[in-house]
């Protein structure tokens, strides 16, 4: 943000920001905030574009298994530039800004989401239990369960990673009498005993190694 939009202020002082804080916003990206809580840093505009492309780096390239960050506030504290301008250049300020965004996430137990999907599920009254227990194998949560007719109506939220093959166990499941459409989608924390799991998984698709990731 090149000049300070009192609109961009005061909408941030709406959602809770004091007015100091709120004039101190540099960038919203993705859903990410930094924000320059720093005084008299005489060379301070001189790097702050390099400091703003590492804060979309790492937002792009976060610290688990180089995966996009959401709703993070980063501040900028403090910092010591070199009088010389040859030493607060790219090749100093990028690893700074980067390692240090990343290791002060790191140390907020930063945790994965991931995607789920709402279903509407049709199926017959004689086939509900063998909804629920695919439902209930792949993770899923039944939301509504309702009977019309002869038709029970379910609406179930599942993880995508789960979905793999949903077509073909509803229809095993139900004779071939089952159907599903989906209603919504949106992002959940992923269960804490598979955070792990699917950080390893991530990486090695990625082709990243524990040292690349924290580095």
């Amino acid at each position: 943000m090149k000049k300070k939009d009192p609109a961009i202020r005061d909408a941030f002082v709406e959602a809770g920001y004091d007015s100091k804080t709120a004039t101190s916003v540099k960038e919203v990206f993705n859903g990410n905030v930094f924000i320059d809580d720093t005084r008299g840093q005489v060379y301070g505009p001189e790097v702050m574009e390099m400091v703003l492309d590492m804060f979309r780096n790492v937002m792009n390239q976060g610290p688990l298994a180089r995966e996009p960050c959401v709703k993070v506030k980063v501040m900028l504290k403090d910092m010591k530039l070199h009088e010389d301008a040859i030493h607060r250049g790219p090749s100093q300020v990028y690893p700074a800004i980067r390692d240090g965004i990343r290791g002060a996430m790191m140390t907020g137990r930063p945790l994965l989401f991931e995607p789920q999907q709402v279903l509407h599920i049709e199926a017959p009254v004689d086939y509900m239990g063998e909804v629920s227990k695919i439902v209930n194998n792949k993770r899923g949560q039944l939301l509504d369960m309702q009977q019309e007719g002869s038709l029970t109506v379910i609406r179930a939220k599942l993880p995508v990673s789960e979905m793999f093959g949903w077509s073909s166990d509803l229809r095993s499941a139900t004779g071939g009498r089952g159907s599903s459409s989906l209603v919504d989608q949106m992002f959940e924390k992923l269960p804490e005993e598979l955070q792990q799991k699917v950080v390893s998984l991530i990486m090695g698709r990625k082709g990243l190694t524990a040292a690349q990731v924290g580095a």
